[in-house]
């Protein structure tokens, strides 16, 4: 199945993980001479990170650190006049999409247009995607519509890091990854050779992704095999590290939100959560200038895929629906 998989997506820079009741499986598309191997590269997961902040949040408010109703606003600037919509904002609605804030900061285009297809982010850092929260005017009220949004999770982000005393970064590493073990995640690059190199369609090489201040929206990047030990301990009969962690793994599994046709489709925390024949599929995708990454789990089968490949996505690219497919309908 994996390998009717890697030829329908057709990418040399292909790598798929499974894992599958405790038995784990990888598969490469065209394999490259030289270089690190590629299970121990680190690749960019782009809005696949949403999960790992969603994660965080989770464990936070299970330690009393914060709490899922706190305002967002209040956290990040106390007694700072806002409109009253953003004074309404909670840290949940910043997670689950129901902010009512749009999917960029006003003012992100015109400043990313010139650099969109080397670095889109770098121009907007971390206090100027504050200081659009402050100002923002939502488009509806808030906990009233679902509506993607990176800007929402990067304030977030933001949030969590002024309520703590701590970077986003720092907070990451220690309730999240390192209590599990990931030492091949991080939310930087690494040194020359250990990351990835994302390519555009024509092949040629783009430079690694400076996410400015959208960290907690898509700045992680992780190695296959730590890819699949998130998502194991997502799965029933994993034993989380820390008492945190285990009531955040299952805060995270827990359905919150429908949409959809018929609303057949809901979203956890962090998670989008799909129907199947064999129980319910939860997953995250993401892309990057030139990567992209898929993750998901099914809980009723104990299975487990992290995908990853070092191409650009397009319109007609079969990568999302080849994994998708692969998760929801054959494991």
């Amino acid at each position: 199945m994996l390998a009717d998989a890697a030829r329908t997506i057709d990418s040399p820079g292909l790598v798929i993980a499974l894992s599958h009741r405790g038995h784990r499986t990888l598969r490469y598309g065209a394999v490259s001479p030289g270089g690190v191997p590629r299970d121990r590269l680190h690749y960019e997961l782009g809005s696949a990170s949403k999960p790992f902040t969603g994660l965080l949040l989770a464990a936070l408010v299970a330690a009393g650190r914060v709490r899922y109703e706190d305002s967002a606003a209040g956290l990040l600037a106390p007694g700072h006049p806002v409109h009253p919509a953003v004074r309404a904002i909670t840290l949940r609605h910043l997670i689950t999409h129901t902010s009512g804030l749009p999917g960029a900061p006003a003012g992100f285009y015109p400043q990313a247009l010139p650099r969109w297809s080397t670095a889109p982010y770098s121009g907007y850092p971390a206090d100027r995607v504050v200081r659009a929260f402050l100002r923002a005017r939502p488009r509806h009220r808030p906990g009233t519509r679902w509506h993607y949004s990176n800007f929402a999770v990067s304030v977030l982000g933001h949030t969590l890091a002024a309520a703590t005393g701590m970077p986003w970064e720092a907070l990451l590493q220690q309730e999240v990854l390192g209590p599990l073990g990931l030492d091949g995640t991080r939310p930087r690059p690494g040194p020359p050779g250990s990351d990835a190199v994302g390519h555009r369609r024509d092949g040629g090489p783009v430079p690694a992704l400076d996410t400015g201040g959208f960290t907690a929206a898509g700045a992680v990047r992780a190695t296959p095999l730590d890819l699949l030990t998130f998502l194991e301990a997502h799965l029933p009969g994993a034993v989380a590290p820390t008492r945190p962690l285990a009531a955040a793994f299952a805060e995270v599994r827990r359905p919150l939100l429908r949409r959809g046709l018929r609303h057949a489709h809901t979203h956890t925390l962090t998670w989008f959560r799909h129907p199947s024949p064999r129980g319910p599929v939860y997953f995250h995708a993401g892309a990057t200038l030139g990567q992209q990454a898929f993750l998901g789990f099914r809980p009723d089968t104990g299975t487990a895929v992290a995908a990853v490949t070092t191409r650009r996505v397009h319109r007609t690219d079969p990568f999302i629906a080849t994994i998708h497919g692969l998760l929801t309908e054959r494991l």
